[in-house]
């Protein structure tokens, strides 16, 4: 008697994240995966680079692609550089995932609309379906939204609530193509860690300086060391101008050393081992030279 199973095929694709600024494509891929490796705020435009999440099952291999908000606002260097990476994730994704926030589509949804491929599956995920308190007000919005492609599933979801996720991923299953991991099963990620922690710190500096920083100031790590399970960590807030620098450090340091404390606590729980975090601010235009600042200690 032949008591032989057949085994449905690995499956293995890349899975672009889209959508305009704020619909929570970061939020999305961190559940997803089960990680924080892509940083959120409620202030757009907070993801600049393509952030690679990695999730790996028993039967496939989902490697999530989360990309900036498209920008239609303004056409400056650094929306033109973040809208090429958006397009240039779509060309090469296998599934596609088109975030709209639940009973919202405008001008700027649209637009990401008409970036979509024809030959590629494209899902619409409707996130934030939580806060709609009219349930049946969800269906005719579902079909509105249909109607401008032909999207190849409809997947109304919360990401911040993890509802309808594993349904979410039963969908984009379906359409992975059959092929062996490009990962390792235990990767969640194609970033370095000192990648990861210069976005960690980047996000804690938009979370609680808010909408007065400029976007371009930038997070640089000047040292990286690791010593078995620690790793020590020296980074560089630059900023634009010195009005900036006191923005950043805060009170007597005290928004500054908050920065530090809640990057220190995310980094030790994404990498799994203690932290030893100095943060220093440095205006961009002599930073390299200037050493005066105030460090704040990721340990009291």
């Amino acid at each position: 008697m032949n008591t032989a199973t057949t085994q449905d095929p690995f499956r293995c694709g890349y899975i672009a994240i889209v959508g305009r600024p704020n619909v929570g494509k970061s939020t999305l891929m961190n559940q997803l995966i089960g990680a924080k490796v892509s940083i959120t705020s409620r202030k757009a435009q907070t993801t600049r680079h393509r952030i690679t999440g990695i999730q790996t099952l028993d039967d496939a291999q989902f490697i999530y692609v989360d990309t900036p908000g498209f920008q239609t606002r303004h056409s400056n260097a650094l929306n033109k550089t973040l809208n090429k990476t958006v397009t240039n994730t779509l060309i090469s994704a296998d599934v596609i995932l088109f975030l709209v926030e639940a009973g919202t589509f405008g001008p700027a949804d649209q637009q990401v609309v008409d970036l979509l491929p024809s030959d590629v599956p494209v899902v619409l995920v409707i996130n934030k379906s939580d806060r709609v308190k009219d349930k049946a007000a969800l269906m005719p919005f579902a079909q509105e939204v249909s109607s401008k492609h032909n999207f190849a599933a409809i997947v109304p979801v919360s990401a911040k609530l993890r509802f309808q996720l594993d349904a979410l991923q039963g969908e984009i299953k379906r359409f992975l193509p059959e092929n062996e991991a490009v990962f390792g099963p235990d990767d969640i990620t194609d970033r370095s860690e000192k990648f990861l922690a210069s976005e960690i710190v980047r996000e804690k500096l938009f979370r609680l300086v808010g909408d007065e920083l400029p976007y371009t100031s930038t997070v640089l790590i000047e040292q990286f060391e690791q010593e078995g399970d620690l790793r020590r960590i020296f980074a560089a807030i630059l900023v634009e101008r010195d009005t900036h620098k006191s923005m950043v450090i805060g009170n007597k340091g005290a928004r500054l050393k908050e920065v530090s404390t809640q990057s220190r606590l995310d980094m030790e729980k994404l990498f799994g081992g203690p932290v030893y975090l100095e943060i220093w601010v440095k205006v961009k235009s002599g930073w390299a030279d200037n050493e005066a600042g105030l460090r704040a200690y990721g340990y009291e």
